[in-house]
């Protein structure tokens, strides 16, 4: 089973070295892993010019794009400089974040998944992150979905799913459009992968609102939106963040910002929204 992996990385000198020593060090390596610097200013990109002299699997792409940190659109961007240098026979293709240390054994795992369940179409690990000297479960983690971090995809999936979405809000569309087409999805506990920075640390005030906005985009309506933005703010401890995610949600509403989904998938991700609301009151 060929594994691709692409690893968008901005400013990443400290972490992206450890990312890429996990890699080289996988009982089951990739066949392709490509860094895509996209506008360091620091080291990062000698650090991942190392690793390409001593791993030819292993490829530097460089690409200018805005300092300012976007969720969604900014590191989906690279990761689309990193696919259009990669050929078409991989069987699994991975976004991975640039501060993550996987256990040895992540792809073989992985790779046993998906040879297992020829209908699992997405697969992962869990994200822990330091605290106080101990490594805990990140607190955005769900059994029932894959972070943004570490996403791999079975190829027939990820061509059927229309690839990522540049938007905020594509780690979470990807898996409604999956499950539409009839995919399964799994995640494994046991594969428990170091999260060097905790999601969202460098996410500027504008990025708040875009919460909201995909939301809208994945015409979640007016009820599914308030009651995800209510849940993402407790999990944030700020309901402070309730106000932005709505206000995004209004502003892309009035603005008619054009949606992620067709109106036959966005009807099949409000019942499933509706269904997983319900389940957790029964």
């Amino acid at each position: 089973m060929h594994f691709y992996i692409i690893i968008p990385a901005h400013n990443e000198a400290s972490t992206i070295g450890v990312t890429l020593d996990s890699l080289v060090h996988q009982t089951y390596l990739p066949t392709q892993v490509v860094v895509v610097n996209d506008n360091s200013t620091d080291d990062t990109e000698n650090i991942i010019e190392a690793y390409t002299h001593k791993h030819p699997w292993i490829q530097l792409v460089n690409s200018k794009s805005s300092n300012e940190h976007l969720p969604g659109s900014k590191i989906i961007n690279a990761f689309y400089k990193g696919y259009k240098t990669l050929d078409t026979t991989y069987d699994v293709i991975c976004k991975f974040d640039a501060d993550l240390i996987f256990p040895n054994n992540y792809l073989e795992i992985l790779a046993s998944h998906f040879n297992k369940n020829k209908k699992l179409g997405m697969a992962a690990g869990f994200c822990y992150i330091e605290k106080n000297g101990e490594w805990i479960l990140e607190n955005l983690t769900r059994k029932d979905h894959i972070r943004g971090a570490l996403k791999a995809y079975r190829k027939d999936c990820f061509i059927q799913i229309g690839k990522l979405k540049p938007s905020m809000g594509w780690d979470t569309v990807d898996e409604l459009l999956a499950k539409y087409y009839g995919w399964d999805i799994l995640t494994d506990e046991t594969l428990q992968v170091k999260h060097l920075k905790p999601t969202g640390v460098s996410y500027n005030k504008a990025s708040k609102y875009l919460q909201g906005e995909a939301m809208y985009k994945m015409r979640y309506g007016f009820t599914i939106t308030f009651i995800s933005a209510l849940k993402l703010a407790y999990k944030k401890k700020s309901f402070l963040l309730l106000k932005d995610y709505m206000a995004g949600y209004f502003k892309a509403k009035k603005e008619n910002i054009e949606y992620l989904v067709t109106e036959k998938e966005g009807q099949f991700i409000r019942n499933l929204r509706w269904k997983g609301i319900f389940n957790k009151f029964i």
